[in-house]
């Protein structure tokens, strides 16, 4: 909490309970959830807030680098408190969304055509398919009957 309180201030946010209990349920989820999810979660606490109130205060969060908006695939936009170096997998059945790392991938070589039109601020890969459990899943229902 005192990283988000640091950057709220130097960011000259004020920090309200509001604000707190959205940052508190964000980072103590196990998903990466979007701003329904935290709403929901925020209702018995908090009744008088409203939907868009935790999407605004999600969205700046974003903006002044306190969280990140994770990549969509048409799915409401997905918020994720993890601010160190990691790409994600998008599964396409349950739409889960899963952290991974690969020095690797740190190591991708960005092409001179897009550093010419672009200022690149960071690099992040999603890569979208089934999850494990999605993928046995689909391999149970195609499998044959006997």
């Amino acid at each position: 909490m005192d990283r988000f309180t640091r950057l709220c201030k130097a960011k000259g946010l004020k920090i309200t309970p509001q604000r707190m209990a959205v940052y508190e349920a964000l980072k103590n989820s196990k998903e990466h959830p979007s701003a329904d999810r935290i709403h929901k979660q925020l209702m018995p606490t908090f009744p008088s807030i409203s939907l868009d109130t935790v999407n605004r205060t999600l969205i700046t969060f974003a903006r002044i680098g306190i969280i990140n908006v994770v990549e969509g695939q048409g799915d409401p936009r997905r918020f994720d408190p993890n601010r160190e170096d990691h790409h994600h997998f998008y599964c396409l059945s349950c739409t889960k969304i899963f952290d991974f790392h690969d020095p690797d991938l740190e190591q991708i070589r960005i092409p001179d055509q897009v550093t010419r039109m672009f200022t690149i601020t960071g690099k992040r890969l999603c890569l979208s398919g089934y999850c494990n459990e999605c993928r046995h899943q689909k391999a149970e229902t195609a499998a044959p009957a006997n």
